[in-house]
């Protein structure tokens, strides 16, 4: 019986959207974490999670990329960069912008997410030397 691709695997320009999303977010809060907030915590927070989501969002671009040239759990990796995105640089937003600290919890399960999608690019990592596209011939 043959399966269905999933919306991610059919569409592949919703991971480069997301990820391009996720960089215009995450330079949006650093702008508004040097020129909007005053308290200095607060403005560490948006920084932290500025700098984690533009980083996890030119990961999540570059692993649209590696899943088009056919490594396969790249789109894996994607969707936990994206996840962990929204729960790691998300609570930390919320919590610079006043909500109840217990939001903070949230904010490791993020980091779960972006440590899970760099542990499949490592194992994933030995198929990028065997595609055409990466060959020494």
């Amino acid at each position: 019986m043959k399966q269905e691709p999933s919306p991610a695997a059919a569409r592949p320009d919703l991971l480069v959207r997301c990820a391009a999303a996720s960089g215009f977010f995450a330079v949006a809060a650093g702008a508004f974490a040097a020129h909007g907030l005053t308290d200095p915590r607060a403005q560490a927070l948006a920084h932290t999670g500025a700098a984690y989501e533009l980083a996890h969002a030119l990961a999540a671009l570059l692993c649209a990329i590696l899943a088009r040239l056919g490594v396969g759990r790249a789109r894996l990796a994607a969707a936990l960069f994206l996840a962990g995105q929204v729960a790691f640089s998300g609570s930390l937003y919320a919590l610079c912008l006043g909500a109840p600290v217990w939001i903070g919890v949230v904010t490791p399960l993020g980091g779960l997410g972006l440590l899970a999608g760099w542990a499949i690019l490592v194992w994933q990592g030995a198929r990028v030397g065997r595609l055409p596209a990466f060959r020494r011939d």
